[in-house]
């Protein structure tokens, strides 16, 4: 469905907290027609654990589509990889219009990225609050 990211995965445990999907991810190249001779289409397993619904009508073993909005997936793409890419380009390249030595510009870039990987780290739990998976029987 548009404006949503899915996968379809098994429900592996259901506890009154927590339900447990394990579902198989795979890189965006899988799909090329190509990924077979490149080698760099790849896929792995991974389990989520999800707040379990009282009204769930799913159990354990059962195939379920896991649901993200497709927004959350932009906002993560955003967050791990676009800040951190400008904040690296914008230190070093300001710091160099500055006078300041490559060397000098580089490892503060990279200081300044460690820093906000550490930031979002420390942030964990009120970002995983915001980034709401559902689940659909199937």
């Amino acid at each position: 469905m548009k404006g949503q990211i899915d996968h379809i995965g098994k429900v592996v445990s259901i506890t009154p907290q927590t339900t447990t999907v394990a579902f198989v991810s795979h890189a965006a190249c899988s799909s090329c027609k190509a990924a077979a001779l490149c080698g760099m289409s790849e896929a792995e397993e991974k389990a989520l654990q999800l707040p379990t619904d009282p009204y769930a009508t799913y159990s354990v073993g059962d195939e379920v589509k896991i649901v993200l909005k497709a927004t959350m997936g932009f906002k993560a793409v955003w967050l791990a990889y676009f800040l951190p890419l400008l904040l690296l380009l914008a230190l070093c390249l300001g710091l160099i219009l500055g006078g300041v030595g490559e060397l000098a510009a580089g490892l503060s870039g990279i200081g300044a990225v460690a820093l906000y990987y550490l930031a979002l780290y420390f942030f964990r739990e009120k970002l995983q609050n915001e980034y709401v998976f559902t689940i659909q029987s199937l």
